[in-house]
């Protein structure tokens, strides 16, 4: 048997690919759109693909796996276990096969039976996979978003992300009951999850890419706690904030991914195009390092930074339904690879991109380039007559501890709550700068003048000794 993980940082994403090395067959279990990605890795094997299976309507990415099975003539196989109302829309068109639990089917000697394992989606599958060449034994489970290394994936998704009321508690108790039948299979049983650390889809990952059943067993918490009414009380606390774009992908995963027609760089811009699009307050996302970005940008501009967190900023702050205008380092090889990342998320209206070492020449046609000044916590404690301290981080980190006098607006939110920011100076931060730093450009963009990003963040204000406040348990609980 053939297997290779397919692994995408920036998603913290996991797809598979799994052969049968005598018939030369493969399947990929829960691909990106990164297609090319899978095709050159089967043809690398000498093998071709002729399944393509998912585990559940995904949230933080557009699903790969119609336009795969449409690329290589492969077989689509979708969940059909949640029910009428989590079936896939476009599974008819598609010619996809339903699973449900207990299917099963055959890549060559590899056997792969289908469990129903509903929790973090009600739909959900955990793939067995068995290797005939081998014995009649299951070597693997394809968990997908049910069990990660040392973590289980969220039940409040459906609810906190798809919009359904009233799921979050019968998911978390889904979920508990599934884990508990799971426990059935033998400890040797290997675990390939569809995460890794980093993923918005379960609280605290390990970052080790597979585990085992029997170690998962002895050291997951999920397993560890058998009294249900408390297992779903700790899987529910403490969720982070679900990046706003995970709406956007669960309705396309679910209607039906669009082709991708073909891709190649996207236009470049020349200095007129980009001064007219900000003079008309069209999105536009500067993609350098935050430090760049600070030093001199062009106003109007906001900045994503092309790091780790480049498409979970990209997904919660930008329109979906208006042109994307880039600044981006880098020639044609990068705005391509850039443009392919962005469609990874749905985002493929790319009206151009501006190369940034010609940021200079948007002056000769009306645009300034400004920069954003940076606060140290030694200077902000001395200063605390700052009219508002901004802190964009998450609820649960708020809770954890905040600068006193400070005002709470996690970065999905900010765009919407402008308004709601007192007027005067601004100095914002988050834990570490990173967020800050997108904050503070999407103020500038929406017309406040006196922003200050906090550099090294809370992190540096508590780690200094300067005061903290929390708020009471009851008011927490409010929340």
């Amino acid at each position: 048997m053939v297997f290779e993980r397919v692994y995408n940082a920036q998603l913290s994403q996991a797809s598979y690919l799994i052969a049968c090395d005598h018939a030369k067959v493969a399947v990929v279990v829960d691909p990106n759109r990164d297609a090319d990605r899978y095709i050159q890795a089967a043809a690398s094997h000498g093998v071709r693909i002729t399944h393509v299976v998912e585990t559940h309507i995904h949230a933080d990415f557009v699903s790969g796996a119609r336009e795969l099975a449409h690329r290589t003539g492969a077989r689509l196989y979708l969940s059909d276990a949640g029910g009428p109302e989590w079936t896939y829309d476009y599974a008819q068109s598609a010619h996809a096969e339903l699973l449900g639990g207990g299917s099963t089917f055959e890549v060559g000697d590899v056997r792969v039976e289908a469990v129903h394992t509903p929790g973090h989606t009600p739909e959900h599958l955990t793939l067995m996979v068995t290797d005939a060449a081998a014995g009649r034994a299951v070597v693997g489970a394809l968990t997908g978003d049910f069990i990660f290394v040392g973590e289980v994936g969220r039940p409040d998704l459906l609810e906190r992300a798809a919009g359904v009321a009233g799921t979050m508690e019968s998911a978390a108790r889904a979920l508990f009951r599934a884990l508990g039948e799971f426990k059935r299979f033998p400890d040797y049983v290997q675990i390939w999850p569809g995460h890794g650390a980093g993923s918005a889809c379960g609280k605290s990952l390990g970052a080790m890419p597979q585990s085992t059943l029997g170690y998962e067993k002895l050291v997951n918490w999920a397993f560890l706690e058998l009294d249900e009414d408390r297992f779903v009380e700790r899987v529910l606390a403490g969720q982070p904030e679900p990046p706003a774009y995970f709406t956007t992908m669960k309705r396309i995963n679910r209607q039906g991914p669009a082709i991708l027609s073909g891709g190649g760089a996207p236009r470049p811009l020349d200095p007129r195009e980009l001064a007219a699009a900000l003079e008309a307050g069209h999105p536009v996302v500067d993609t350098r390092g935050a430090s760049s970005f600070a030093e001199g940008h062009a106003n109007g501009s906001i900045s994503i930074p092309r790091n780790k967190s480049f498409l979970t900023w990209a997904g919660s702050l930008l329109p979906y339904d208006r042109e994307l205008f880039l600044i981006a380092q880098g020639g044609r090889a990068a705005h391509t690879d850039l443009s392919k990342e962005l469609s990874l998320i749905g985002l493929e209206r790319i009206a151009g991109v501006f190369p940034a070492s010609s940021l200079n020449e948007l002056t000769e046609n009306g645009i300034n380039i400004r920069a954003t000044p940076q606060l140290t916590v030694a200077e902000l404690a001395t200063r605390l007559d700052t009219p508002v301290i901004l802190d964009v981080r998450g609820k649960d980190e708020w809770n954890s501890g905040h600068i006193p006098g400070a005002i709470n607006i996690p970065l999905g939110a900010l765009q919407s709550c402008i308004a709601d920011i007192p007027q005067g100076s601004v100095a914002v931060h988050c834990q570490g700068g990173g967020r800050s730093a997108i904050a503070a450009s999407i103020l500038q963009k929406h017309g406040r003048s006196d922003v200050a990003n906090l550099t090294g963040g809370y992190a540096e204000w508590s780690r200094t000794g300067h005061p903290v406040e929390r708020p009471a348990a009851e008011d927490v609980q409010r929340q």
